[in-house]
């Protein structure tokens, strides 16, 4: 009988991150879905690079077994990846991602799984969990200490104690499944199961609609329900070829693996090469990427210091009030009197010219901040709109709270920006290594019982 997935993949940046950090994909073979960490400092980078390392396995038709050694041995390779580019560039560290894949082998289904995203099977029209959450909260769970219920709005819930971050020791769980007729599998990001009730989910999974509406339905839900966080869909349905319109044969890719291309090349017209370019642009695109606090890339930060230098030449040669009103247009968030706030202009001045003022200020104490964050305030964070910028400090709020949470049990908040571990006598006694995930936050894996947070 021959197996095919009919399918689909949406993804959509949430309520408050200004960036999509979530990596989608799905294909004839290849289900995946990697949920980012590490916030500015490359969620995106980690997702897209890992999701690129599997799309190949797309084109390839592989026994059971085949497909565990593959599908285990790309995952692998893209970890030591993130782990050279880690080396490469120290302003990475901290970045991170979860990640679930299900390749198909005729009528078997190979699942790896790492981090707190989740895979669901829909069977018979009940909605099962089919991935136990690597997280702090799920141990609690495991240990008896809270129940299933108590979880679901725990403070801790974000911990995870597994993640791909370039360590040797990120090892996703390898399971085989039987493909049935008529199952059907969603993989979600957490912005869709921290925000929508299970129960929810259950009856948009299983009212019979195709993958595409019913993915773009549960992201309209996430939204409504004011999801901050990215929120990532992908939904494959087994079916028979013999007894099915023909499912389609070309791969969609969602989030950041979709937008981290290098260059204008010929789009691919079969699903092998769209996979292959997909792995090779999303591996090697990394000269492209700088911290989202930074600015535009490359040519447009140098672009930046050549606008603020031409301002200074303006301004010696008379043109001071286009010049003043040029910086009247542009926006940072720095620190005013030990706070965060929304300045207007540009954090330079000229002279006794002050190309400066404060635009809205903040209650969120810098000292409050991760140790990275503070020191990005501290130095200053170029925006481009208000907008942008309110954005940024809504972000930054979240991030003094989870600290302030973490240091409240126990525990501290890491340079790279990651919320710390509660002390063994606080918490648990598990020696589960432990990693944050974060939307606008960095990650970091830190040492054995050491959990961090994920938003």
């Amino acid at each position: 009988m021959p197996f095919a997935f009919n399918y689909a993949a949406r993804s959509d940046v949430g309520m408050v991150r200004s960036e999509n950090q979530d990596s989608g994909y799905a294909g004839p073979r290849l289900l995946a879905m990697a949920d980012g960490m590490g916030g500015h400092a490359g969620g995106d980078i980690a997702s897209s690079v890992v999701i690129g390392a599997l799309a190949d396995l797309d084109g390839e038709a592989l026994g059971s077994a085949e497909a565990s050694r593959a599908l285990l041995q790309r995952i692998t390779s893209a970890n030591d990846e993130l782990a050279d580019m880690v080396k490469a560039d120290p302003s990475l560290h901290g970045m991170g991602t979860t990640l679930i894949a299900i390749l198909r082998s005729h009528n078997k289904l190979v699942l790896a799984h790492i981090g707190d995203s989740r895979a669901f099977l829909a069977r018979d029209g009940q909605l099962t969990q089919i991935t136990k959450d690597h997280s702090f909260v799920q141990t609690l769970v495991d240990e008896g200490r809270i129940t299933a219920d108590e979880a679901v709005g725990h403070p801790q819930r974000s911990l995870v104690t597994r993640v791909l971050t370039g360590q040797s020791d990120d090892e996703p769980d390898i399971t085989v499944r039987e493909a049935r007729m008529g199952d059907r599998y969603m993989i979600a990001s957490d912005g869709l199961t921290d925000y929508v009730a299970p129960d929810t989910i259950a009856d948009v999974v299983t009212a019979g609609d195709p993958p595409g509406p019913t993915a773009q339905r549960l992201v309209d839900l996430a939204l409504k329900a004011g999801a901050p966080d990215n929120v990532t869909i992908v939904i494959g349905d087994v079916v028979d070829l013999t007894k099915v319109e023909a499912p389609p044969t070309q791969p969609q890719v969602v989030g950041a693996a979709s937008t981290r291309t290098k260059s204008t090349r010929a789009i691919p017209v079969t699903p092998a090469a769209k996979a292959a370019a997909l792995a090779r642009e999303a591996a090697g695109d990394d000269d492209d990427v700088v911290l989202a606090e930074e600015g535009p890339s490359g040519p447009g930060r140098w672009w930046r210091r050549v606008v603020v230098l031409a301002l200074v030449l303006v301004v010696l040669g008379g043109g001071a009030y286009a010049a003043y009103a040029w910086t009247q247009g542009q926006y940072f968030v720095g620190a005013d009197g030990g706070k965060v706030a929304i300045y207007q202009g540009v954090s330079q001045d000229l002279g006794p010219v002050t190309l400066s003022h404060v635009e809205e200020p903040s209650d969120i104490a810098v000292t409050d901040l991760p140790d990275f964050y503070r020191a990005q305030v501290e130095s200053t964070i170029a925006k481009g709109t208000l907008r942008d910028a309110q954005a940024l400090v809504a972000e930054l709020r979240i991030e003094a709270s989870r600290c302030a949470v973490s240091r409240a049990t126990g525990g501290t908040c890491s340079s790279d920006g990651s919320a710390g571990t509660p002390t063994p006598s606080t918490t648990t006694s598990t020696t589960t290594s432990t990693t944050a995930t974060s939307g606008p936050s960095a990650s970091a894996t830190t040492s054995p019982a050491s959990p961090t947070s994920t938003p």
